[in-house]
């Protein structure tokens, strides 16, 4: 039993303090939100009067993510509360910038594919760069086939598939700024020539808007390796579509069947641009339509037949989350969400250090107030307490840590002041255990026993104050956005980490000290420990 005691003492003290260690040898921190690093907040709705759908919403704040991501805005939060999305991007100065980096039109484009889908070669000794002034070629010999699906109406059962192409090295080059692009062996339009530098992403290909009007070189959305479809300009929008759904299509696996609306609102314009692609028109040499939302390219797919009649269905390789992927941006397209701002606020750097001081000196404070009422009412006792509650706070600083650097979690006021709030619920575990073990004592019990009963007396109390800690806790978590959900996940992970240290800490603690004599002797609770209860069992 005494062996047991010491592995579970010594187990918790190497876990926490070995977490605490760690984060300050690799010099980690949790990462501040915006009331306590400084930022931009963004506010965002619907214009009055439009049509929107749910998947609208949801599909904006995903593209909004994937956009703040993609630039390296550290620990953004973006939410939808209601029909509104707030954007707070911490460590953001330039509103201009964030103001920019949150709009996203939500509209759906349909755009011939004007050349062969391409991984591009990207290395040192060849740049591929589209819509800038800078002239450059590409030395690939190899170009991907691209991410080619089928397209036919509901009742056809003609599947297509794309093999990777070669392009010799002297037709897989492409040039921006000349009257012509050639880009594998399409000769196409080239696009307007940029005035300015444009950012590159991680492959080295210019990040940009999508332009309906002008030909472009768009990424193709979750392809790996990275590929890049030359488009042309939109022939239609995603409102021709209505009623998308991804369902298993007999023979070939999943795929999306999706209703086009009838006449000149849907069926027409569709028709048009299948046919260009179908008879590979000069408009539409590769026989292939892309689907494009906000400059990335949901999915490429090949034309099987000239004309369509209520319903499209796009089938090929598709997982399971890539055919509902897909299903939620046509359904998004067919009412595509106008997002206006609402407001743009500012929260300066030196306004989150104030509250972040503020914060960590109350903290403290309130600390070291309960500490010491805690040592002069239980004497001994008290000082297990204080060593009891650096145990959690090193245990929950190395948490929030890892938490932050591997789900993005932040560290903000109002999940600083769950923290605090959880203080209270500590320490109500240290009063429960030691007010059942003064009890024992008052009994005539043996110091021994009445640690051992006393716990195991107190332990039920523990948990279930816990459980109902933690049961608000998630009640919050879930009901509500922003600030109190913040609040609501530090008090949760707070009380659960007090679980962790009452039993693995504060037990063996506890029990292995009322087994010395040195603590028979002493006055401890402030309750005299009398030698006729010393002998007593």
């Amino acid at each position: 039993m005494r062996r047991k005691l010491i592995v579970s003492l010594v187990g918790i003290m190497v876990v926490a303090y070995g977490a605490l260690l760690l984060t300050i040898i690799t010099d980690s921190k949790p990462a501040l939100g915006l009331d306590l690093q400084g930022g931009i907040s963004v506010t965002q709705q619907p214009k009055p009067g439009t049509d929107y759908s749910d998947e609208s919403l949801d599909l904006a704040v995903e593209k909004i993510r994937e956009r703040v991501d993609s630039l390296g805005v550290a620990e953004p939060e973006i939410l939808r509360q209601g029909d509104t999305i707030v954007v707070n991007l911490p460590g953001v100065q330039n509103q201009q910038q964030a103001v920019e980096l949150v709009q996203v039109t939500g509209q759906v484009y349909l755009r011939p594919v004007l050349a062969q889908c391409q991984v591009l070669d990207t290395s040192p000794t060849s740049t591929t760069v589209a819509g800038s002034s800078t002239t450059s070629a590409a030395t690939s010999t190899t170009a991907a086939g691209g991410p080619s699906r089928a397209v036919s109406a509901g009742n056809t059962t003609t599947t297509a598939a794309t093999e990777p192409t070669t392009a010799a090295t002297d037709t897989s080059t492409t040039v921006a700024g000349d009257t012509t692009t050639t880009v594998g062996i399409v000769p196409v339009a080239a696009p307007a020539t940029s005035t300015t530098t444009p950012a590159l992403d991680e492959n080295g290909v210019p990040v940009q808007e999508s332009d309906p009007n002008n030909n472009q070189l768009l990424p193709v959305f979750s392809s790996d390796p990275p590929e890049y479809c030359y488009v042309g300009p939109q022939q239609g929008t995603g409102e021709v579509f209505t009623n998308a759904n991804a369902v298993i299509i007999p023979g070939k696996g999943w795929g999306v069947t999706v209703d086009l609306r009838g006449g000149a609102e849907g069926e027409d314009i569709w028709n048009n641009l299948a046919r260009q692609c179908y008879n590979a028109e000069a408009t539409c040499p590769t026989q292939q339509i892309s689907i494009d939302l906000d400059g990335t390219l949901q999915s490429v797919a090949t034309v099987q037949q000239e004309q369509f009649t209520g319903s499209v269905e796009i089938s090929g390789s598709f997982s399971e989350n890539e055919a509902k992927n897909l299903a939620r941006v046509l359904n998004s397209g067919s009412l595509p969400v106008q997002l206006q701002l609402q407001s743009v606020q500012n929260v300066s750097p030196s306004l989150g250090k104030d509250s972040l001081r503020a914060a960590v000196i109350s903290g403290l404070f309130g600390v070291l107030l309960v500490l010491i009422f805690m040592v002069a009412y239980y004497r001994l006792l008290g000082l297990i307490v204080a060593i009891g509650i650096t145990v959690s706070g090193a245990l929950l600083w190395g948490i929030i840590t890892w938490l932050s650097t591997t789900n993005g979690l932040a560290l903000s006021l109002a999940g600083i002041a769950g923290i605090i709030v959880s203080v209270g619920v500590t320490v109500d575990s240290y009063v429960v255990f030691f007010e059942r073990l003064k009890d024992e004592v008052r009994s005539g019990k043996t110091m021994r026993n009445s640690a051992q009963r006393g716990f195991q007396g107190a332990w039920r109390t523990i948990v279930i104050a816990d459980l109902v800690s933690l049961i608000g806790a998630l009640v919050l978590w879930y009901l509500t956005v922003g600030a109190v959900r913040g609040f609501a996940f530090f008090l949760g992970l707070s009380t659960l980490c007090d679980l962790i240290v009452a039993y693995f800490f504060t037990r063996p603690m506890v029990l292995l000290l009322a087994r010395t004599r040195w603590m028979e002797r002493q006055k401890v609770m402030g309750i005299e420990v009398t030698a006729t209860q010393g002998a007593s069992s």
